[in-house]
């Protein structure tokens, strides 16, 4: 569509306007926001933040909060569109907030955002904090064991929280990981009449109340025994709970760099034993995602608990055994075959299934699972590694060497076009 003057023209105008206030609610917000509310049909937001507003900016208007839920809401929003709405929110609406949610939804061209300072500006100016070498993460409704992924000695973290009580949960989280000694700062209602900061050590935080609208500030203070510090790969063995089932941290390391983590990519761990290549695979890259799939009932039950010790909660757990438990199952970035190369149909499914450029990696140990591994490497090319790894042990009163079993590591990466690589 073009204008009279030839010149291109959006086919869509905003309709959406969401506005981000602070502490001080309508007296903080701007000329072209206060217009934005007068003129909108529909307002949305939380009841906190629509009982500040004067009885005159909502005379008329169709009042909406988040009481139905997201999707519902989502829904609500949609049936109004084209029709001028405003969304009250707080703080930075693209930042952990709901601009970034529907900005999934909802094409740029339809919203026009005017945004706040953020919590974690506002904390960072209180703390004297540069915000560029924080680590800022949201536990906002979602669970706080996500924390755990991002502890390291000497790290700055500030958090957006669901509640008071949230504080309480990540100094627990703290202790645990061996951070107890860690200085937390409550910073409550902030930017508005009734701030408050409160310091102390995260194992001190019981018995203690706090305000539920709050910004959690971390910084990490490591005990002498802590097993985890930092995002590392190829964690201690001991990080993990498991019954033997388990890569071992040479190993997984190596079994890491083969497969590249990173961005928002999809990882299928098949076989996936206490799913230690899973959960490093998440705290490698945030908005990475994994499905851990094993036939071993028990095994779920450690696969769960390692994902949330160790921060990444949002792991998919699939009871199953390949190939048939690869059944409808969203589509692989990556796929790594730490059990079960050798069952019928297993690498044929998982590569079948894996998206053009994705990368296939594969373990054996045993000879017949081995020779597996030689047999798709002369099809499909790719890089064989074989590992052998010994550690220092007790031998009576000296030390010796204890070797592992020898593990055989292939790699390939899928053709961009999808198919199936050489043939002999």
């Amino acid at each position: 569509m073009s204008s009279a003057d030839g010149k291109p023209t959006d086919r869509t105008a905003p309709w959406l306007t969401i506005v981000g206030s602070g502490e001080e609610g309508v007296a903080g917000l701007s000329p072209r926001a206060l217009a934005a509310i007068a003129e909108a049909e529909t307002l949305l937001g939380a009841r906190r933040v629509l009982d500040g507003l004067p009885g005159a900016n909502l005379a008329g208007k169709i009042v909406l909060d988040w009481s139905e839920g997201f999707e519902a809401t989502l829904a609500a929003i949609l049936a109004r569109r084209g029709m001028p709405f405003v969304i009250l929110a707080t703080g930075d609406p693209m930042h952990f907030g709901i601009g970034s949610t529907l900005a999934r939804h909802i094409t740029p061209a339809e919203m026009e955002i005017i945004g706040a300072p953020s919590a974690f500006s506002l904390a960072a100016t209180r703390l004297g904090w540069p915000l560029q070498d924080v680590s800022c993460i949201s536990l906002h409704g979602r669970p706080v064991a996500r924390l755990a992924a991002h502890l390291a000695d000497g790290q700055r973290i500030l958090a957006l929280t669901s509640h008071g009580q949230t504080v309480h949960e990540a100094a627990a989280i703290l202790a645990r990981a061996g951070y107890g000694a860690s200085r937390l700062t409550v910073l409550e209602h902030l930017g508005g009449p009734k701030e408050r900061i409160v310091d102390l050590e995260a194992r001190e935080a019981g018995g203690q109340l706090f305000a539920d609208f709050n910004t959690l500030a971390i910084t990490c203070i490591a005990d002498a025994s802590v097993l985890i510090d930092g995002p590392m790969s190829g964690l201690p063995d001991d990080a993990f709970e498991h019954d033997g089932q388990l890569t071992k941290r040479e190993i997984r390391a190596a079994v890491l760099a083969h497969l590249r983590p990173g961005g928002s990519r999809l990882l299928w761990d098949i076989g996936a034993g206490c799913g230690s290549i899973a959960v490093e695979w998440l705290r490698a890259a945030p908005l990475a995602q994994a499905i851990a799939i094993e036939p071993v009932e028990r095994r779920l039950a450690m696969i769960r608990a390692n994902a949330e010790t160790l921060g990444v909660p949002h792991l998919a757990v699939v009871e199953g055994r390949a190939p048939s438990g690869l059944a409808g199952l969203a589509r692989p970035d990556a796929v790594f075959i730490g059990g079960g190369i050798s069952a019928e149909g297993t690498f044929e499914t998982a590569w079948a299934a894996l998206r053009g450029n994705g990368r296939l990696v594969a373990s054996a140990v045993t000879l017949e699972s081995e020779a597996r591994l030689l047999d798709l490497h002369a099809r499909f090319g790719g890089n064989l590694v074989r590992m052998a790894v010994s550690r220092a042990e007790p031998v009576g009163r000296f030390m010796g060497w204890k070797p592992l079993m020898p593990v055989t590591l292939w790699s390939v990466t899928k053709p961009a076009d999808g198919s199936g690589g050489r043939q002999p």
